[in-house]
């Protein structure tokens, strides 16, 4: 298992999700949305693992039904490259992340967030069900 903190990534074309375990691996919580169109999202997460102290990240995977990889996960794995390049000793690991932003979305709709009202977090919501996942929370 990976060292707290750990950093999960819900890696979209036009957001990024954050989320975070605490440095003892007790909690797990949204940081941040990353908007992809104001700037190199690689600059603000790298800032992320310094300002948090990172000791891993994870990148949430999206596969096809069938578990095989599409275009999609080309995309995501491409930006595992260039982020891997920038991590140093930290290291990254891929986690399936199928499902997790519906399971995400269904969980803030219980928590009375309309879906019209769930884009500002939403991709937090999901990193944070990779992240619980990947811990097996």
């Amino acid at each position: 298992m990976s060292e707290h903190p750990i950093l999960a990534i819900d890696h979209g074309e036009a957001r990024i999700g954050l989320a975070a375990t605490d440095e003892f691996g007790i909690g797990a919580h949204p940081v941040e949305t990353v908007d992809c169109r104001k700037g190199d999202p690689l600059e603000r997460i790298i800032e992320i693992i310094a300002e948090r102290k990172i000791r891993s990240v994870v990148l949430g995977l999206p596969l096809r039904m069938d578990g095989s990889e599409g275009r999609s996960s080309e995309k995501v794995r491409k930006f595992g490259t260039v982020l891997v390049s920038r991590l140093g000793e930290i290291p990254l690991a891929y986690f399936d992340e199928r499902f997790t932003t519906v399971t995400a979305s269904e969980k803030l709709r219980a928590a009375g967030k309309k879906a019209k009202n769930q884009k500002g977090i939403i991709d937090q919501a999901a990193a944070l069900e990779i992240l619980n996942d990947y811990i097996g929370w």
